[in-house]
């Protein structure tokens, strides 16, 4: 069965441009063979584009699965086995531990199938197809419309060709847009819901390095964890369920112990979540200077706080574990994207490109009839919406995010709108919702930590945004409280049913709404989002010129390069990425090879820092040598550098050599790249991958799990 591809896409992207280097570009697999699989072979690939994407028969891409909601992992033997990274599983290494049962700081290896820990609400998602929909969707679309009413059609006629897909398979189904909008695929999902944990090494292997070591090479981090996918008896999607089994895939990758050399060909198959390669010089000068600024400024300050309460107490530290690490990822991801993005001087290659772009509007009547208006209504949304967008960050990072006790009281919102209105039917629903999210929210949450948060959030935010933009509850600190910001934080915290799970669950066995009225939190929450909601609908006339405009110059992008590979921004749909191993130079007389080993590990041990703290277990195993197969000329290798094109949500990818077996998988990019999301630069762009030859070292003689390698299929 063979779908077709839009005539649209192909007559863009149908012949391999010359001036695009091999190694960028994030794939549709449908493509494959139109447009890489010649250049790929060329480079030491033994398969055919069937192998990787093939909907009749079993390929590659049956391997592969979206992990949880951001990440990506594979199936690795027959039995469903599936390896992600360790910050992939972080959330749900975090989820199960205790005091008394720290995973996180022992790991965690289950010894049978019995032992294998359910984790609810993680589920992995299989593709079973990606159709091109482009002439089904366009059909319906005219030039006379307004964004408002294209939408509108686009999102009607996408759930009908979705709807339509699901029919009598139990498939999730979604219709998704490519190249701004000018281009649309169906992708047909099966999901299951049984996963467990199976095993998980200590954080000072899965995330040795920390922050310091976060974002950069050389590495030397044991980032992996692993998992399993269980089904009905008939390898069917299940609920959790002890009579459930182990699920047998369609494609389970061989393991390959061969090791890496220069060059070598490295395939990346997985789910890069966003980039904005086609971004302007406007938004660009926007992330920079107001979405990066204000994310370093306040997550910044946000987590100093956190991490002096983690490091002073472990039940803290176990909370906050994961939470911390999501937040601190991004922000030092934003100070190097900024960083990068100065140093290689992208603005003025985006200037570069509009002003190319505009001589060969200028040249054609047509063109500019047609495209002409893009880069104006661009330059109209962005200068428009700067002031809100700049607020509503503040809103999010510091107060309705950054600020958990506001979290966890806006979930009232509808509770008190039903008991405004007296609707009976619905108060028990709301009532069993906020003591769902009260559940997961109350076992994570130290009152003390989140009151010292608020204390610095709500007086950064005061700082930091104009008057005429703050909500309400803000007159009333100034007025009430004489701007004293940790009194007002202090009599919220001392007076809200929210601030306590037990007055909380007692508020919820008898819902009164004048107690709800008359909450401090609650009164702020309000405030709060009603000012944001204000926001939000303030910059809607501005994003529809945004995304027309968005659209426009993208589409004109494609005509222009007509007959030149181009590949759409990634949009968390599967992709594959192929480069090479390769070492680069970050810096004038500054080389990194593309290899690190244990060496590299015991020379940054500090037994001082936790960051870098080595188990005795690892250090005896150095010692002695004792590395098994998975060793070469003494060095146990760790970590290597391929030149694949990733983003975020590429991190869990199986990193496949030519053969399409599992060499490693990918973690993270390179320092000096961290403009990467924006424009991709050869020289210097990199992607970090754990060395499959440690991770299993780590399974095998670290962790002693050796029925978990008796799982495999590895080869040498």
């Amino acid at each position: 069965m063979k779908k077709k591809i839009s005539l649209l896409l192909v007559g863009a992207i149908m012949l391999i441009n010359s001036t695009l280097k091999a190694d960028e570009g994030m794939w549709l697999l449908p493509l494959l063979n139109q447009l890489n699989i010649k250049q790929m072979k060329q480079e030491g690939l033994k398969l055919s584009a069937e192998d990787i994407y093939n909907i009749n028969n079993s390929s590659l891409k049956d391997a592969i699965v979206i992990f949880g909601g951001g990440c990506t992992g594979e199936i690795i033997s027959e039995q469903g086995l599936i390896l992600t990274n360790h910050h992939c599983g972080y959330g749900s290494i975090q989820r199960h531990s205790t005091p008394a049962h720290d995973y996180l700081k022992d790991g965690f290896w289950a010894k049978s199938f019995e032992e294998e820990i359910p984790t609810p609400g993680l589920s992995v998602t299989f593709l079973v197809r990606l159709d091109d929909v482009t002439n089904q969707v366009n059909a319906v679309l005219n030039a006379q419309m307004t964004e408002e009413e294209r939408e509108k059609a686009i999102t009607k006629v996408s759930e009908e060709i979705a709807n339509k897909a699901k029919e009598g398979n139990g498939y999730r189904t979604t219709v998704r847009s490519f190249f701004g909008g000018n281009q649309f695929f169906l992708l047909v999902y099966e999901v299951y819901n049984d996963v467990r944990m199976v095993g998980a090494p200590p954080s000072s292997i899965g995330k040795y390095g920390a922050d310091t070591d976060n974002w950069m090479w050389p590495r030397h981090t044991g980032d992996f964890s692993i998992f399993r996918v269980y089904a009905s008896k008939d390898n069917k999607p299940a609920e959790f369920s002890k009579e459930n089994v182990p699920y047998k895939p369609k494609k389970a990758l061989t393991v390959s112990i061969k090791g890496v050399k220069k060059d070598d060909l490295t395939m990346i198959l997985g789910y890069p979540g966003r980039t904005q390669r086609y971004m302007t010089s406007m938004e660009l000068e926007s992330l920079m200077k107001i979405t990066n600024a204000n994310r370093i400024y306040i997550r910044g300050i946000r987590q100093d706080i956190l991490l002096k309460d983690m490091l002073a107490d472990r039940t803290i530290n176990i909370q906050y574990a994961s939470k911390y690490a999501g937040s601190s990822n991004y922000w030092k991801n934003s100070i190097g994207q900024n960083k990068a993005l100065k140093r290689l001087k992208v603005y003025d290659e985006k200037v570069q490109v509009e002003q190319k772009f505009t001589a060969w509007l200028n040249a054609e009547p047509k063109r500019k009839e047609k495209y002409g208006e893009c880069l104006g209504l661009i330059k109209e949304g962005v200068d428009g919406t700067k002031d809100y967008s700049h607020v509503t960050q503040y809103i999010s990072e510091a107060l309705t995010r950054g600020t958990e006790l506001i979290s966890i009281a806006s979930i009232a919102e509808n509770l008190k709108l039903d008991l405004d209105s007296n609707k009976t039917d619905k108060i028990g629903k709301d009532i069993a919702m906020m003591k769902r999210r009260a559940k997961g929210f109350y076992k994570d949450y130290s009152a003390s930590t989140d009151r010292k948060v608020a204390k610095a959030m709500f007086r950064i935010f005061y700082e930091n945004v104009d008057k005429k933009y703050q909500p309400e509850i803000f007159q009333t600190i100034e007025s009430k409280y004489n701007k004293n910001f940790d009194q007002f934080v202090d009599n919220m915290f001392d007076n809200s049913i929210f601030s306590d799970s037990t007055k909380l669950y007692e508020f919820l066995a008898k819902p009164d709404i004048q107690v709800l009225n008359n909450d401090p939190a609650f009164v702020a929450a309000s405030s709060i989002n009603s000012k944001l909601n204000e926001f939000f609908k303030l910059q809607e006339p501005f994003a529809a010129k945004l995304s027309k405009g968005r659209r426009l110059f993208i589409a004109g992008i494609l005509e222009m390069n007509q007959g030149k590979a181009m590949y759409p921004d990634a949009n968390s749909t599967m992709r594959l990425t192929y480069g090479q191993v390769k070492d680069y130079y970050p810096m004038d007389a500054v080389h990194y090879d593309f290899l690190t080993t244990l060496d590299g590990v015991m020379e940054k041990e500090d037994p001082d820092n936790w960051e870098f703290v080595v188990p005795e277990k690892l250090k005896e195993l150095y010692k002695a040598k004792d590395y098994g197969r998975y060793g070469v000329n003494g060095k146990m290798p760790v970590a290597f550098i391929s030149t694949n094109d990733i983003t975020g949500g590429n991190s869990g990818s199986p990193v496949l050599n030519g053969n399409g077996e599992l060499i490693g998988t990918a973690f993270d990019g390179n320092w000096e790249a961290m403009s990467g999301d924006i424009v991709f630069e050869k020289q210097l762009q990199r992607c970090i991958n754990v060395d499959v030859r440690y991770t299993l070292f780590i399974i095998d003689k670290y962790a002693g799990a050796t029925r978990l390698i008796n799982e495999m299929k590895i080869v040498q």
